[in-house]
């Protein structure tokens, strides 16, 4: 079966669900090759909480580039125990690549993603058929027409169970779950990567127009979907 094939076949029988919900039916789907990427950023905790209450074993990557915020680092320890996660993988990017990019960012932001995010994401997939994610159509930047279900680069399966989530429905769960919130947020920032490509945003600002700031960007390249 091609990757298109199972895409349709998934949302099929799974398309009007999301949040839990879709979350358990892809751990009955693939029970062996199921993993979530987080960024461990703004609204993870909300995603996340969701993956402890279905299973607190299903693995957690977390893609830790070496120019993340000491916040988001200590978000990350605080957010696994709270929640009790019990397979986190803190993948890094390997240390010659590290070397090529420093500073890159100045000059190339699309490489440097590339070195520390993609390249070292594609490794740390391997194996996995599916992958849960945190992205959400009330985000825009082209997330707008996001399917719950989709597929993804290298034949794997791409699930996004908050993709029909708005953002009110993101801050009832932290009120409701009493989910801790990421440090930065208080300051101003709504969608948190890197340092050096993340900034705080307006009220009137959407919520992704704090990366890559004043440049054509939006994506770091690890979403990349076939439609």
């Amino acid at each position: 079966m091609s990757i298109e094939d199972d895409v349709a076949r998934l949302r099929g029988a799974h398309g009007d669900l999301d949040g839990l919900d879709l979350i358990a039916a892809m751990r009955r789907e693939f029970p062996q090759s199921l993993a979530v990427i987080s960024s461990f950023g703004a609204e993870a905790a909300v995603l996340l909480d969701l993956v402890a209450q279905c299973d607190k074993t299903i693995p957690v990557i977390f893609l830790d580039t070496g120019e993340l915020f000491d916040e988001t680092l200590a978000y990350q320890v605080r957010l696994t125990e709270v929640l009790g996660l019990r397979n986190l993988r803190v993948i890094r990017p390997d240390p010659e690549d590290v070397k090529k990019a420093d500073e890159l960012w100045l000059t190339d932001a699309d490489a440097c993603c590339n070195l520390r995010k993609v390249q070292p994401l594609r490794r740390a997939v391997r194996g996995f058929r599916a992958l849960i994610d945190g992205r959400k159509q009330y985000h825009g930047g082209g997330r707008e027409s996001l399917s719950t279900i989709e597929a993804g680069a290298g034949e794997v399966v791409k699930i996004a169970p908050l993709a029909r989530w708005s953002q009110q429905r993101i801050d009832e769960a932290f009120r409701l779950r009493k989910l801790p919130a990421h440090p930065l947020v208080a300051q101003g920032y709504h969608s948190i990567g890197c340092w050096p490509c993340s900034r705080p945003t307006g009220a009137n600002e959407p919520v992704r127009a704090g990366r890559w700031a004043g440049a054509a960007k939006t994506e770091c390249g690890i979403h990349r979907v076939s439609k």
